[in-house]
Order: C-alpha cells, then structure tokens, then sequence
C-alpha cells in the first residue's frame, strides 16, 4: 500500500511561551509576519518539486506555536498554496491547533469558512489554578466559551489536557475527567506533564521548586484515564489519544504513527519523504528569519537532510507505530524500511507478554512502555 502524504505547517509565535513548553516557539510581538508566510508558501512549492512521486495530500495541519494568531487571509493564500503544488484528495483533513484566548470576534467562523475541518483546542484544565500554574492565559470561563463556539463551526473538535501536575492525586484527576467527559467531545488529547530541558519548569525543578510526580502515580492516573474514558466509549486509539469513532480520530497525527511520508514547513518543522529512492529525516531553521533566508537563497527551508537507513527507518516505524492500540502491520512495516525485526527478540517479548500479533498487526500489551520495548525489540 502506498504511503500517505500530509503537510505540516509551523507557525512559531504565541502571545506568550508556557513554561512547560520545549517547542520551538517566539513571542509574538506584533510584528509583520507575512515575511514568513511568503516563506512557507515558497517553501511548500521547493517541497514538491523534490519529492520522488508527486501525491495529492491526505491532511493539512497548522501546528505550533499558536497558529490561531494567524489572519484568515495568511491561512487562505498558504492553503492555495498547498492546493497548486500537490492537490487535495477528496475528504482531506484541514486541521489547526488554537488558544481559546484568540477566540475573538469571528475567528474561528472565518478559518471554518476557508475550509479548515479540525480545530484542536489547547484547553489543558478547566480548573484555574491548575492553569495558573500551567501559565495559560485564559480561564476556565474562556475555555468553555471558545469551544461552544468551535463546535458550532467545526465538523471535528478536540481538546487538550495535561495531567501529572505536581501534587495531583488520582481523586484530583477523577474529578476533571469528570468534567472534561461532561463536555461530549468526539475526541481528546490526554497528555502527561513532562519536564523538559531548557523549559521554564525545568529550570525550576532544578532549584527545588517544583517536584514532578513519582512514576507509580503518574501510572495511576494514567489508568484513571483510560478508565474513564472507556466508560464513556472514548477508548484510546494512540497511547494519550482518545476518540469516539474510527471517523473522530485524528487522520494527521495517524500519518506520523503509520509510518506514512509528511512534509514540514515554517521554522523548526520535521518531515519525512522519500528523495532520490530513500527516505529522508529533513528539519528546517528554527529561527524564522534564518528560515526565510534558506528559503530565498536554496528553494526550500532546510538545515537538515539526512538519509535514514534501513535500520534506522525501521526503528523510528516501531516506536511510533507501537504507540497505537491497533499496532502496526508487520510485513508493512519490515517492507516500507526495507529492513527485518530479529524473530528472536519477537518470540521473546511475545512470550514475555509485552507484545502480541494480532491478525498480522504488531501490538504493545503495556502502552507506558512501549520505548523500552521497542528497545529490546532492536537490541
């Protein structure tokens, strides 16, 4: 089966920078961005004239930073852009990740005019110290409001929320799936905080002021969530994705778990595509106006180009792909990267319980996990 092909568009600048936040991200100040809009367009065209099999795309996602600070006649001329030089199939999924502080006015009625599809909102809490800490800038109240209003307009909407909070305990995270399950949305994003280097709570953790969750916790609320969400039929289809329906789930986000081919642009993306026969990990300049010179002087945004080998391609496909609670096929897997998996350390993680074939499917039966089994599944 032929790989799918999505477009991912990065757009740097936020109203401010969260300080669990490891992305490459800029404060946005208010500045002319069409410097950098004119870059992506550009660099969407230096994309598809280097690609080995021009294919029409399967999903468009506007990811960041805030891609809602965006004006709707920027996302129009990117999207025009993205149509010229691949093409949309039939049904394809236009996806943007949004603060429900940039709710304002008409702007999300005038991205669903364009034809945007997906809006995923950065929720993270419905409660308000919790997005105190979290440094959010809006309050319950807004989140609630934006995403009535996102429903409204969008034939698909997500959310996002962060648990592991220090301090949270699982009586604390019962009560907000509660809430968040009270909302009815078709599909959410259930992501454990994690310290990041170089973040502002990393930097605090290292003087003392802030202690992360010890693993055994971090565990047990993760449970809770599955719990919960299987109550109200909202399985996880990805280890921190849940969605009601085949249908809810996120087509984008599938591309990268799949091991299907994708194309980054904007300051900072990542891709993945075959060039010259071989698959490429391809990053482009995280500073935007070092990106838009790359841009200017060679065609396309890149800094790294760097040819996978078998067994690389082969390892990034397993540790995605087992993230999945369905798994990943395993003639198409071993075929795609044109590598195998040791039959041995197979029979042995499957006799171990920590994996199991499922109708060709290769599937993690401990989704916390899954990179220490994908570990020992290459060894």
């Amino acid at each position: 089966m032929p790989a799918l092909l999505g477009l991912y568009i990065h757009w740097p600048y936020c109203s401010h920078i969260c300080p669990y936040c490891d992305f490459n991200v800029r404060r946005d100040r208010g500045r002319d961005t069409d410097f950098l809009v004119d870059a992506i367009i550009a660099d969407i065209a230096g994309n598809a004239i280097r690609m080995d099999e021009p294919r029409a795309l399967t999903s468009l996602a506007f990811g960041g930073g805030t891609p809602s600070r965006l004006h709707a006649s920027q996302i129009n001329r990117i999207l025009d852009a993205a149509e010229c030089s691949f093409g949309f199939l039939p049904g394809i999924e236009i996806s943007l990740e949004a603060n429900p502080a940039d709710n304002q006015g008409d702007c999300f009625k005038s991205f669903a005019a364009l034809g945007i599809n997906r809006l995923s909102l950065g929720i993270q809490s419905l409660n308000a110290q919790e997005l105190q800490f979290l440094g959010r800038d809006h309050s319950p109240k807004e989140a609630l409001r934006a995403l009535d209003f996102a429903v409204k307009h969008f034939s698909s909407v997500s959310a996002d929320f962060i648990y592991g909070l220090p301090g949270q305990q699982p009586h604390h995270w019962q009560e907000s799936l509660q809430e968040i399950m009270a909302l009815g949305l078709e599909h959410l994003s259930l992501y454990c905080l994690s310290i990041e280097p170089r973040t502002v709570f990393a930097k605090r953790h290292k003087q003392g002021l802030l202690t992360p969750l010890e693993d055994d916790l971090v565990a047990d609320l993760y449970q809770c969530a599955q719990n919960m969400t299987a109550e109200h039929r909202m399985n996880a289809y990805e280890t921190s994705n849940h969605a009601a329906s085949i249908s809810a789930r996120s087509v984008h986000n599938l591309l990268y778990w799949q091991g299907d081919d994708w194309i980054g642009v904007g300051p900072g993306a990542h891709g993945r595509l075959s060039i010259q026969g071989q698959r490429q990990e391809l990053a482009t300049y995280c500073r935007p106006q070092d990106y838009a010179k790359a841009v200017s002087e060679n065609g396309w945004g890149i800094q790294l180009q760097n040819a996978l080998t078998p067994q690389q391609d082969l390892a990034e496909r397993i540790v995605l792909g087992l993230r999945l609670r369905d798994g990943i096929h395993l003639e198409q897997l071993q075929d795609r990267a044109g590598a195998s998996i040791s039959r041995k350390n197979l029979s042995e993680l499957i006799a171990g319980g920590f994996l199991r074939l499922n109708n060709h499917y290769l599937q993690a039966t401990k989704p916390l996990l899954v990179d220490r089994i994908a570990s020992e599944l290459l060894c």
